[in-house]
């Protein structure tokens, strides 16, 4: 292994940082053996630490947090290819080792050069590959092959860097071929890794429309042994007598070319020819060589590029789920082991949970980490709508069903046929509804509004609530046969105020989330202010959370989230089990007292009181407003 940090954006843009210690401290301090002077990065901001297990990330109660992959930690093991933002800089953790360095030497430079008189300065515009028509006009008349040939060579080389798939890069290959060697039709034949046999085949022929016919004996040898063949006699037996094809078709001799990179045979290049008068000889089968050399180089980058993109795409999608879901409390912990446990399978998911919990994030994670990720998620909330347009939401409807059905409309189960359906509010349904959406779960297939024909569909089901359903059986407002159609497995998420060691995690997501919504630079969380949202109990949980500090951000004049930038609710709010409600209304009282008493020193000045108070004057013109205060000199 070979753990690193590799700056990709911010200050450190381009520096390699190798953690080849146990430990290694983070922050603005010089004492830190990864020093940033940077006002965004806290004095000691965090820990990166490392034994047989693995590295992993601890914030140090940093006023901006940490962020592993856009999301912000506490601890986190990092996994190569993480990236890790400590206030302005971002890194990427990488493990894997460099690729073999070639050996490098001292370089001395002196002043002087050589007599420009008997120097040779050829420009860019006179070069073969920018302008080649010249030489080759000169060539042609006297060396028609070699003209071919080379501007063949010219011409491939400067279309190979525009080669963004296979496709493309065989395409030009098999151009090249065409113009410089007498085939008539022929193939790239490409295999993947390990591959002896051809996975992706490109054709080509003069005649359009006309098959090209591949002895299986001669690639396969081209490929396994990465030598290149040459037949002129094809008709007369051989190598080739393993295709009878190749005989019935007239092929007079034919060409094998491998792509070799690093030893290894990528694809192989395959021409064909059934002129007895232009039969390939060595110059062609050197000519290829050349071709599927500079080719060979081209697929390695191609197939480099895709694989890349390919997990580039991988990356963003776990960052995407990671996304949806923050916290490291035990109790989300739990929440994730069920998530990982449950998602695979086909088995329908009862999500329950106060409102603002996040029950919708667990049905998208649920969605995204099963097998259906590929397919639909459609989320209906059965609260929002009346029993007959839930029924058309759900089901769809035919023409004429009902007034303004003007044509026929598929519903959201039709919709997420192969994915996933979440029901929020699953405890609002109506009874009639609860009976139809039984079926379903049952049969597996409904009927539109108005229809006859049954529909089947293959959909997961997961529902939420936040009723208490075992109530709502009893008193006869919920089924219990779909209660236990539905409730095959509960999730339950903890409130907020239960899991209270998430909250700076999540006011640190949050700023950063609306921070970028409202192109305002906001460095984090103020301590006065964690302590604030510590306190509060968040009846309306995340959600209640979010709102909060998008408020604070949005009102808010400093780079940190302030303490009274948020909602006085959550200001003045006592910490669980702390001092009695008359010391809060005390307090209330005092700081009212105070923010007169400045007024009146200011004369009504707000501006003028703000600097006596030690504030901004927009946090005291939204305090005044809190205190129910108006601004002017107080009698």
């Amino acid at each position: 292994m070979n753990p690193r940090l590799v700056g990709i954006a911010g200050p450190l843009k381009g520096v390699v940082f190798r953690l080849t210690e146990a430990e290694i401290s983070v922050g603005r301090d010089p004492s830190n053996q990864l020093c940033m002077s940077d006002p965004s990065v806290s004095r000691q901001h965090c820990l990166i630490s490392g034994d047989d297990a693995g590295f992993k990330v601890t914030d140090l109660n940093s006023r901006n947090g940490t962020f592993v992959n856009d999301l912000p930690v506490g601890q986190r093991p990092l996994a190569h290819g993480d990236s890790l933002k400590v206030g302005d800089y971002l890194f990427i953790f990488l493990l894997a080792e460099d690729d073999e360095a070639a050996p490098v030497g001292p370089v001395r430079f002196e002043e002087g050069g050589p007599d420009y008189d008997t120097t040779v300065l050829l420009r860019r515009e006179g070069a073969l590959y920018a302008a080649p028509e010249k030489m080759l006009a000169a060539l042609s008349p006297r060396q028609p092959r070699l003209a071919r040939e080379l501007g063949a060579l010219l011409k491939l080389g400067a279309a190979l860097d525009a080669a963004r798939d296979v496709r493309a890069l065989a395409e030009r290959l098999l151009a090249a071929a065409e113009e410089a060697v007498p085939a008539e039709r022929g193939a790239v034949l490409l295999a993947g890794e390990g591959d002896v046999e051809p996975t992706e085949v490109f054709g080509w022929s003069r005649r359009p429309g006309e098959p090209v016919v591949v002895s299986r004996t001669v690639a396969g040898r081209a490929l396994r042994e990465g030598v290149a063949i040459l037949n002129t006699r094809v008709q007369e037996g051989g190598e080739a007598d393993a295709a009878p094809s190749l005989v019935a078709s007239q092929a007079q001799s034919l060409l094998a070319v491998p792509l070799l990179a690093r030893g290894r045979a990528l694809g192989l290049i395959y021409l064909v020819t059934g002129d007895p008068e232009a039969r390939f000889d060595e110059g062609h089968l050197r000519f290829m060589t050349a071709i599927a050399g500079m080719g060979a180089v081209a697929l390695g980058q191609v197939r480099h590029m895709a694989q890349v993109e390919d997990e580039a795409r991988r990356l963003r999608a776990e960052i995407d789920i990671e996304h949806q879901m923050v916290g490291e409390s035990p109790r989300m912990r739990e929440v994730y082991r069920l998530i990982a446990k449950v998602a695979p399978s086909d088995a329908t998911v009862m999500v329950r949970g106060e409102s603002g919990t996040g029950k919708e994030l667990v049905a998208r994670a649920l969605h995204l980490n099963s097998p259906r990720a590929a397919r639909p998620f459609v989320a209906v909330n059965c609260a929002a709508l009346t029993e007959t347009l839930l029924e058309s939401e759900l089901f769809g409807h035919e023409k004429g069903a009902f007034t303004g059905a003007v044509a026929q409309k598929k519903g959201k189960l039709e919709a997420a046929d192969g994915g996933t359906v979440f029901l929020d509010e699953i405890g609002e349904m109506a009874p009639a509804m609860q009976a139809h959406l039984l079926r379903v779960l049952q049969e597996h297939e409904f009927e539109r509004v108005g229809g006859t024909r049954p529909i089947k569909v293959d959909i997961r089901v997961i529902a939420a609530t936040n009723r208490d359903l075992e109530a709502a059986i009893e008193d006869g407002t919920f089924r219990a046969d779909l209660y236990y159609r539905l409730n095959v497995v509960s999730l339950m998420l903890p409130p907020l105020r239960e899991r209270r060691d998430d909250i700076p995690l999540l006011a640190s997501y949050f700023a950063a989330k609306c921070a970028r919504k409202c192109r305002r630079r906001v460095r984090g969380v103020s301590p006065a202010a964690r302590a604030a949202l510590a306190r509060y109990d968040w009846p309306g949980n995340v959600r209640e959370l979010e709102n909060a500090i998008e408020r604070a951000v949005v009102l808010g004049a400093d780079e940190l989230v302030l303490a009274e930038d948020l909602p006085e609710s959550v200001i003045d709010a006592r910490p669980p089990g702390g001092a009695p409600l008359k010391y809060y209304e005390i307090l209330r009282e005092s700081k009212r007292q105070l923010v007169r008493r400045a007024v009146v020193e200011a004369r009504g000045n707000v501006a003028e009181a703000a600097r006596l108070l030690g504030m901004h004057p927009n946090n005291l013109h939204r305090l005044l407003r809190n205190l129910d205060l108006k601004a002017g000199p107080v009698e």
